[in-house]
């Protein structure tokens, strides 16, 4: 998914220390993106990390393994994540500004389908 953005917003990403990210320097081999990990106990490094994943858990049962959710599923779940009106984005979506900023869609920012 990190391939269809433009090259000025893939630069950097910082990640959790979570084991999941163990692979992360595919990103830096791949698409030449450097990776940061937050301080271990430093949780004021990743406040808005911190609260997308409680929006992101609301639709998945604790101890979820994420492992076993097909593409489909994610791609659904981060549509309705994006598709979330937000205070902080005077009551637009993070999908509405990304594409005003960008005019390009990607799978996760597409209008959810009816029905």
């Amino acid at each position: 998914m990190l391939v269809d953005l433009p090259l000025a917003l893939r630069l950097t990403i910082t990640f959790d220390n979570g084991t999941e990210f163990a692979l992360h320097h595919r990103l830096r081999d791949l698409l030449d993106i450097q990776t940061f990990f937050c301080d271990p106990h430093a949780p004021w490094q990743k406040g808005g990390i911190e609260n997308a994943i409680g929006r992101l858990r609301r639709d998945l049962p604790r101890r979820t393994d994420l492992s076993g959710l097909q593409p489909l599923d994610l791609i659904r779940i981060a549509r309705r994540y994006n598709h979330t009106p937000r205070q902080c984005l005077d009551f637009r979506t993070p999908a509405e500004v990304f594409s005003s900023l960008l005019h390009f869609k990607c799978e996760s920012t597409s209008p959810l389908p009816r029905g």
